[in-house]
Parts: C-alpha cells; structure tokens; sequence
C-alpha cells in the first residue's frame, strides 16, 4: 500500500490524475469507473493477481487500447513472457526507478 501511495503522489505531483486499489476486483471497479489512459498494475495483488485483472481488462473492448504496464518483484524471462500472454504492454521490476517511469510515461523530469 505505502508503494501504491507513494507511486500515486508522484504522478500526481506530475499532473496526472490518479486512482488506486488494494485488490483485483478493486483494481477492475476502479478501472470500470475512471477508464484510465494508463494502468500501473501490481502482480501480486489480493484477490486476483494481476495477471488475472489484465486478462479481464483485455477481453474488454473499452480497455484493449489502455496501456498496462506490470509492477512486480519478479523479473526472469518467464516473468515477462507471463505478463505480456496476459495482456500488459510492459513489465517493470521493483522497486521502479522514478527516473525510468517519468520517461516511459512521458513526464517531464521538471514536473
């Protein structure tokens, strides 16, 4: 959760509105209602992983074009193969750097 909030304040300090959720059926409903441009999706989530939750966004025609990006602790070639057969766009390892999520997200590092 601490990472969540933290990952949160620094997108938002950037100028990007911001959902979070503790959970994989919270991770669906938050999606549902704010139809975010961009997913930051934690693997290991109660409830149902991520994996399961991207999965789910990508059957969804409103959510085929959203960008999903994984956040996990695992990082071998199994990892990513795993993440990109469920549907996300990119794979990051934690802890993520703030640098390289600015870069890929296209934030100014001004912001």
């Amino acid at each position: 959760m601490d990472g969540a909030e933290s990952l949160a304040t620094l997108l938002e300090l950037a100028g990007h509105e911001v959902r979070t959720a503790t959970d994989g059926p919270a991770a669906l409903k938050v999606a549902e209602e704010f139809r975010p441009d961009v997913i930051l999706l934690d693997i290991g989530l109660p409830g149902m992983d991520g994996y399961e939750v991207a999965n789910q966004l990508r059957q969804r025609p409103e959510f085929r074009a959203t960008r999903l990006i994984a956040l996990t602790g695992w990082g071998q070639d199994t990892d990513r193969e795993q993440s990109r057969k469920a549907g996300f766009d990119l794979h990051l390892v934690k802890p993520i750097d703030p640098a390289e999520l600015r870069k890929i997200l296209g934030i100014s590092t001004s912001a």
